[in-house]
């Protein structure tokens, strides 16, 4: 299986990008954490995107906040799929991060996950690795119908509690 990795500007992220951490190690995805900055470590950062293939990996998350180049300046130096996660911070509340991360020029493209939704980026990681892992696909179903079977539990729990309005 090929890993991911979890690339943070600051280690301030950690509280936020952990949640994405978690939940590939949940689903069985090797990751690797690395603290590097689209500003302070632009050569380290464009070093790690253009060896990442070779490396073993298959989807790069990039967690930023503020002016957050760094997803985009990941995806400059590879092919690989980058995703994006904008982080709360700063004047704006993560409203900058967002449009820094979704706002890529033609050819390079960044996916981008709400602001602070490190979980989710996780999931959309875990769905590009399925397309050629059938087992982590079928995790990934598993996972769907406990989530649609907890939404029947409440939605059965509300109808007895409200007498089935």
């Amino acid at each position: 299986m090929k890993k991911a990795a979890v690339i943070m500007g600051s280690d301030s992220d950690l509280p936020v990008v952990e949640k994405a951490v978690s939940q590939l190690k949940e689903l069985g995805i090797p990751v690797e954490a690395h603290v590097m900055s689209a500003h302070r470590t632009p050569e380290e950062s464009a070093e790690f995107a253009r060896s990442a293939r070779r490396n073993g990996f298959g989807v790069i998350l990039a967690a930023a906040g503020k002016a957050a180049h760094l997803a985009g300046v990941l995806a400059a130096h590879t092919t690989l799929p980058v995703i994006g996660i904008p982080i709360r911070s700063g004047a704006m509340n993560g409203l900058d991060a967002l449009l820094s991360t979704a706002q890529m020029p033609a050819g390079v493209p960044v996916a981008a996950v709400g602001i602070d939704e490190a979980q989710n980026a996780a999931l959309l990681a875990a769905r590009m690795l399925a397309i050629e892992d059938a087992a982590l696909a079928e995790k990934l179903d598993e996972r769907r119908e406990a989530m649609r079977q907890a939404v029947l539990r409440k939605d059965a729990d509300l109808r007895k509690r409200l007498g089935d309005v």
